[in-house]
């Protein structure tokens, strides 16, 4: 018994790892992470690294904004009149 509670739990562990990893919050502790073994002061590098900062901030916003897009897309067609269809048939 104990072992399926075992199993299960590691299971259920990887995708919420991932997901968190994949998360705003994983990318930011990464890039402090990052940004603590490769101390560099104000030039290129840093430049750089805030560039690579700005550029997976805005994969996130386009990522975000491309599923307000389906989730609205949905609702659109869950709210149009089904019996408006039938009629014009």
């Amino acid at each position: 018994m104990w072992i399926l509670v075992v199993v299960l739990l590691v299971a259920l562990m990887i995708p919420i790892t991932a997901i968190l990893l994949d998360s705003p919050l994983g990318r930011s502790i990464a890039r402090r992470l990052e940004g603590q073994a490769d101390e560099v002061g104000p030039g290129a590098r840093g430049l750089a690294r805030r560039v690579e900062a700005l550029e997976t901030d805005l994969e996130d916003l386009n990522r975000a904004i491309a599923g307000m897009r389906e989730e609205l897309q949905f609702v659109q067609r869950l709210l149009e009149d089904p019996t408006k269809k039938k009629r014009g048939s």
